[in-house]
């Protein structure tokens, strides 16, 4: 057996324990016999810490995401393969462990640079100091829809690309000829003027004492086999046949259950408790004060659902009791009043002189709107299984961050991260939620207290009533328009500056802009929410350029194409959404038309909503038309799914989301009171896609945030009556406000 040394590790290869690690194409010295030991049996051959290839000659590819739904699995796998040439029916995959090598430096690579050409020299040194980085945060973590944008275009087709270009030298030295004969073709290397081949199973050991270029040719996107199709994903098979293991089908030998109640008003700690009624129920084991919360373990999870029933608690009172929804409104006009009076506006964009023009504008426009917190409504409940033994400890749930819930967990038990080892499951829905410790830190304090494994299963009560919810939001402008007619100031004031920066960026060509925010703190918990700050702000600006054309009597489309025109790429959006929903064409009697354009994390969609607004007022959306530009879809038909998906996600949003507070607690408690979209009321949803050529975009947000402006301007356009609050079936619409109807 070879000895690995940091020193074989940087300057070519060593072969440890029959697994073979060859070069270092992306990380330069970074590599450990830690994670050779996470990823290879000893017959394998490892390139870099992306990819493997096995005796049979399948290729695997280590995803450095969870999946979540969204594909990224085979997404990833397929920009791999394709730089690669590799066979894709050939093609493995396996989730990265969680381990420091595997911080996502590719994403914080991609943020900072967007595509910035490295030379050669320089690449092991940007990336070292992105890893460095992403390691001091812990940061592997899945959501931004990032993962083809960032790990994709700076990870998977390098790594595929520079292995492939090794293989390919390898051949070269070992037939004697030069490599520019050879071609790659199917996980086969070619030497036509000699009627030989090898596969890369026979080649990768041959390629041991081999350099792997550090920034490889890339493939030109008419070069692409794979990328562009549509395979079937590779997660599908074992959701179907229910072999697909999510956290809550976690079954550890001796394992008990628990589940638990914290504070209803967050904050709040336990005053006092009487357990004496659940602790004498059969198969209970122990009640637990944490605190904020009150915990039962039990031999299953529903004798310690009926024991926690039975708790008599207190969590006492504060100031934040007596908070209800109105009074959180309140404070927020409150807060956006005196910042503007006291001159305390924090400014978001500026341009040209709006308080100027404003003064000048022949017609002003304004308009306030307002949006509810959201709960993510996850579909697999909360839960977290943990097991402190032997001096380790193991944890299994389904994280959006499993570097991150290592780390949380090494600090929390006072124990070295290599002690802590984390087994990454499927994701059941939840979309930024899963990106929290608070599940994982219970579910470990709970296990302190036990010598087995525990599982710590919320209730959909505890899991709506104790989320990070997307923020309440008020939203005011000032529209002006000029002499002409043209739309001249744009003005924006609104409360919480949230992620992403440019959510509240307009793509609109208004000479005079001004976008300011006043923060203000509320004990309602805050967590990113499926597109973040995107979903907001896009019903905000969307519905108001709306106002503004219609304040103009003028065509909704037609307005923002003017607003457009030195804008081609959202342009041609804005166009293929519009043809191909055949924007003008006449409706049926109380039906409308909305249209609504937004990018978000690279890709802009526009989409083109028809609604019917029935006799009492309630909105059906019949159909969806999004026109999609995310510069290159890698797997065309997974990114029309999340598309369809954002839009379903949306439009449950717009049409019933609401968490409202009472009393300091959530009001909501399940899905009786928060609503979903249900099959018979999604719409036909159609997805056109525009490959651009841009430096690709997300997939997995970008189709959320239109599709709330979408509907409400299509409500205005069947009745005059303009939504301005969501959620949409609490407000009154009635058929005689019709305005401006294009059925009239």
């Amino acid at each position: 057996m070879g000895k690995w040394t940091r020193r074989a590790f940087i300057t070519g290869g060593v072969l440890a324990g029959g697994a073979l690690i060859l070069g270092v194409a992306i990380r330069r010295g970074d590599k450990s016999e830690v994670v050779k030991g996470m990823i290879a049996s000893d017959d394998e051959t490892v390139f870099d810490i992306w990819l493997k290839i096995s005796p049979d000659n399948s290729v695997t590819a280590i995803i450095p995401h969870a999946e979540m739904g969204q594909g990224v699995h085979t997404s990833l796998a397929m920009m791999l393969a394709d730089e690669m040439d590799a066979d894709w029916d050939k093609i493995k995959v396996m989730e990265a462990p969680a381990h420091k090598e595997y911080a996502n430096y590719a994403l914080g690579k991609g943020f900072m640079l967007q595509g910035t050409k490295i030379p050669s020299f320089l690449v092991g040194t940007v990336d070292g100091a992105f890893l460095k980085i992403m390691q001091s945060m812990n940061m592997q973590i899945t959501g931004g829809s990032t993962s083809v944008r960032t790990t994709g275009m700076h990870g998977m087709r390098v790594a595929g690309a520079a292995a492939k270009a090794t293989l390919l030298k390898a051949a070269a030295k070992e037939w004697g000829v030069d490599e520019s004969s050879l071609r790659a073709e199917k996980s086969m290397i070619y030497d036509d003027a000699n009627n030989r081949s090898a596969s890369y199973a026979e080649l990768a050991p041959k390629a041991a004492g081999i350099s792997m270029p550090a920034n490889p040719e890339l493939k030109k996107p008419e070069e692409f086999k794979i990328m562009g199709t549509s395979p079937q994903r590779l997660d599908i098979p074992s959701k179907v046949n229910g072999t697909a293991s999510f956290g809550m089908d976690v079954a550890l030998p001796n394992m008990k259950y628990a589940t638990i109640k914290a504070s209803p008003v967050f904050g709040n700690t336990v005053k006092s408790m009487d357990a004496s009624a659940a602790e004498s129920m059969k198969g209970v084991h122990k009640v637990l004060n944490m605190d904020k919360a009150v915990a039962v373990v039990a031999d299953g999870y529903w004798t310690a659902k009926q024991a926690l029933n039975k708790v008599k608690v207190d969590f006492g009172e504060t100031s934040n009791n007596s908070v209800i929804q109105a009074d959180i409104y309140s404070n927020f006009a409150k807060a956006m009043d005196d910042a503007v009076a006291n001159g305390e506006q924090e400014e978001d964009f500026e341009s040209g002189d709006p308080e100027g023009a404003l003064a000048s504008a022949s017609k002003v426009i304004e308009a306030e709107y307002k949006i509810p917190y959201l709960a993510h409504a996850a579909m697999e409940p909360m839960n977290c299984t943990a097991w402190i033994h032997d001096g380790i400890a193991e944890i299994w749930t389904g994280t959006q961050n499993p570097l991150g819930v290592a780390a949380f967990a090494a600090e929390f038990l006072e124990m070295d991260e290599e002690n802590v080892k984390v087994h990454n499951q499927f994701l059941g829905g939840a979309f930024g939620r899963r990106a929290q410790n608070d599940v994982v830190e219970q579910a470990l304090s709970i296990a302190k207290e036990l010598d087995s494994p525990v599982k710590l299963i919320w209730s959909r009560e505890e899991d709506m009533q104790q989320d990070f919810y997307r923020e309440a939001a008020t939203s005011r402008f000032k529209g002006g328009i000029d002499e002409n007619g043209k739309a001249s100031v744009w003005i924006n004031q609104y409360v919480y500056k949230k992620e992403p920066a440019e959510a509240s960026h307009i793509p609109y060509s208004i000479a005079n802009t001004y976008a300011h925010y006043t923060d203000f703190e509320t004990h309602i918990p805050w967590g990113p929410w499926r597109s973040v700050a995107h979903s907001k702000h896009a019903f905000f600006t969307e519905s108001f350029i709306d106002e503004m054309a219609a304040a103009q009597e003028q065509d909704a489309y037609e307005y923002r194409k003017e607003l457009l025109a030195d804008n081609p790429r959202f342009l041609k959006v804005l166009e293929t959404a519009a043809e191909k929903a055949n924007w003008g064409k006449e409706l049926p009697k109380n039906w409308g038309r909305g249209i609504a354009i937004h990018e978000s994390f690279g890709t802009i969609v526009a989409e083109v909503a028809e609604v019917e607004v029935k006799e009492d007022g309630k909105v059906r959306v019949h159909k969806v038309v999004c026109a999609a530009d995310p510069g290159f879809a890698v797997h065309e038909d997974g990114f029309k799914s999340q598309i369809e998906s954002g839009v379903i996600y949306g439009l449950t949003a717009a049409m019933y989301g609401e968490i409202k507070i009472d009393q300091g607690k959530v009001a909501q408690s399940n899905f009786h009171d928060y609503q979903m979209i249900r099959m018979n009321e999604a719409p036909e949803i159609e997805v056109h896609i525009i490959n651009s050529g841009e430096f690709p975009g997300g997939a997995g947000e970008p189709g959320t945030p239109a599709i709330a402006p979408a509907v409400t301007n299509a409500i205005f356009d069947a009745t005059g009556t303009r939504i301005r609050e969501l959620p949409i079936n609490l407000q009154k619409i009635k058929l005689e406000d019709r305005q401006l109807s294009s059925n009239e």
